[in-house]
């Protein structure tokens, strides 16, 4: 009953790899690792997680209402800039189709989200008291005006009615567009799970533009293609930007970057990237017609929604593995007491002069 407590290494478990034992005893067999066959007298501390248990709590969003949330949020969000924007410049078609799009986008990603909380009040309660420094608090007052606006633009739209009120609630949906389909980013990036964490530059960035690929996608699939121009545009910027700022996501943050090449998000993320090259190309190549600009819209959605989901469970996976915690932890400690040592080296040096 007491062995966990007395014995050494028995209550505790290596977050990752063989026992301790086993490890330690090849490093002896090997010399240790150290020049001219050195054998370490102390052994290299190595972190451990208490059974093995996560040292964060991973977020209790569930799947798939968080990852369809955050697809739909961004499309609304882009598209109802795309229709403030062509209603300006006379395509009809196209205007009309992404006020449809952000409307019932945003009708949908509402009803996901309060899926998720369980309770519809839950929603409500989130309005009750605004938080500058919370995203989520934030948040919930980017999402209630717009997905107000948004779908009364579209409604008014389908019912041919107040042709003014749908100018004046498509403005009010754009001005909220831009944050809508940014501000999930900042909202992953302000937890303390380490994938998102780390990536707390890009991941707006990554959220934005593949809500850009999708709205622009979307639209583009079901505009005429003489009118599809700005859809057009908008879904090959996206397309690039989102790429340019997931290669970062994936290879710039060391050990905490892993997850997004390993397990379900690795697989999710490599489709999403298929996906979301392959649109754009066609897009390029073959937009201007009324296949390829099918095709190529119905790819880009797959790839923003695939990016969605990669991301969140390449997050989820970090926080449920401890060394994602505990190996960054460690890095900085060094990386702090380093630079200690050589402030006080270089003091040290000033003095003797």
């Amino acid at each position: 009953m007491t062995e966990g407590i007395t014995t050494p290494g028995a209550g505790w478990r290596r977050a990752d790899g063989p026992p301790a034992q086993k490890r330690q005893k090849r490093r002896r067999r090997r010399g240790g690792g150290r020049p001219g066959g050195e054998v370490a007298m102390v052994e290299e501390a190595e972190f451990t997680s208490y059974y093995g248990r996560p040292i964060i709590k991973p977020p209790v969003w569930k799947t798939p209402d968080v990852p369809l949330y955050l697809f739909l949020g961004g499309a609304a969000g882009s598209s109802s800039i795309m229709a403030a924007l062509t209603d300006l410049t006379d395509r009809p078609a196209l205007t009309r189709n992404a006020r449809y799009v952000s409307g019932g986008a945003a009708i949908a990603s509402v009803v996901f989200l309060i899926h998720d909380l369980g309770r519809p009040e839950r929603f409500l309660h989130m309005l009750r008291v605004i938080k500058p420094t919370s995203p989520l608090s934030i948040g919930s007052y980017i999402l209630a005006p717009f997905s107000a606006a948004a779908g009364a633009t579209a409604a008014v739209e389908l019912l041919g009615w107040f042709p003014r009120l749908k100018r004046f609630g498509g403005v009010v949906a754009a001005l909220f567009g831009g944050p809508l389909a940014t501000y999930t980013g900042v909202l992953f990036a302000n937890t303390a799970v380490p994938s998102w964490h780390a990536a707390h530059k890009e991941l707006p960035f990554v959220f934005g533009a593949s809500g850009m690929a999708a709205g622009g996608g979307i639209t583009m699939a079901l505009s005429p293609i003489e009118e599809a121009g700005p859809s057009r545009k908008m879904a090959v910027a996206g397309a690039a930007i989102e790429l340019a700022a997931m290669h970062r996501v994936e290879t710039e943050f060391g050990i905490v970057s892993e997850p997004y090449h390993e397990g379900k998000a690795g697989r999710l993320l490599r489709a999403a990237k298929s996906c979301t090259a392959a649109g754009a190309a066609l897009t390029v190549v073959a937009g201007r017609r009324r296949a390829g600009a099918v095709a190529a819209g119905a790819l880009l959605a797959a790839g923003s929604l695939l990016t969605r989901f990669g991301v969140f469970e390449a997050g989820m996976a970090s926080a449920r593995d401890p060394k994602y915690t505990v190996v960054p932890q460690r890095e900085r400690l060094a990386a702090r007491e380093a630079g200690q040592q050589l402030a006080q080296n270089g003091h040290a040096s000033t003095i003797t002069r």
